[in-house]
């Protein structure tokens, strides 16, 4: 198990990438639409089988008949924010089946018509609070892991350090069976609250 990428929720993708080119030096490419959430995405690639996902509704009416579109629709009312971390596993069936989630297939197509696809638990399940991971299993090849798009970031960003949540320590503990991730938990209101960056400056923390 391993963090494959961390979501943040904005209200516009076009001006969030912008915005986070010019202050964090951070590029990124055009993902696809999630038409089951009314969702579309951009993906700033960190090579590793890693990326950070900007992700936003684009359509309300779908979105807001889900949870993962109505919980972005809330949690952007008053600004961009970080929404969720994923980990990804070779064995998502059986850790679904421990914290009692549904597998769930899904896709999207690429700007390039290539379809990205994957088996994930948890994103919609009303069972995961905002501390806790959900779980993803890739079902392409690694070449079209959203992370191995080569990409030049201003800032040099190669990959996550670590990843700031608040929450409560031992129930994070149980949902992802021990595993030894570089998490940094702090009670508080459950929520994912920073991710930092390596870079050849040293590291990059976006709050």
């Amino acid at each position: 198990m391993r963090i494959d990428h961390v979501v943040y929720a904005v209200r516009d993708l076009d001006a969030a990438a912008t915005r986070i080119l010019e202050e964090l030096g951070l590029a990124s490419i055009p993902g696809g639409v999630h038409p089951r959430w009314g969702t579309s995405n951009r993906v700033i690639p960190l090579g590793d089988r890693q990326y950070l996902e900007l992700l936003a509704v684009i359509d309300p009416t779908v979105a807001a008949a889900t949870r993962l579109g109505s919980s972005l629709q809330a949690l952007t009312a008053d600004g961009d924010a970080w929404f969720a971390m994923c980990l990804a596993t070779d064995e998502i069936e059986s850790v679904a089946a421990r914290v009692d989630l549904e597998v769930v297939p899904g896709s999207r197509t690429r700007p390039d018509g290539q379809v990205v696809a994957w088996r994930g638990a948890g994103i919609d399940d009303p069972a995961r609070t905002p501390d806790l991971p959900f779980f993803i299993a890739w079902d392409v090849p690694d070449a079209l892991h959203p992370g191995a798009t080569p990409i030049e970031h201003p800032c040099g960003a190669t990959g996550i350090d670590w990843v700031e949540i608040d929450g409560d320590q031992a129930r994070f503990t149980r949902w992802v069976d021990g595993a030894p991730l570089p998490v940094r938990l702090h009670a508080g209101a459950p929520g994912v609250r920073a991710v930092s960056l390596r870079t050849p400056g040293g590291a990059l923390v976006w709050r």
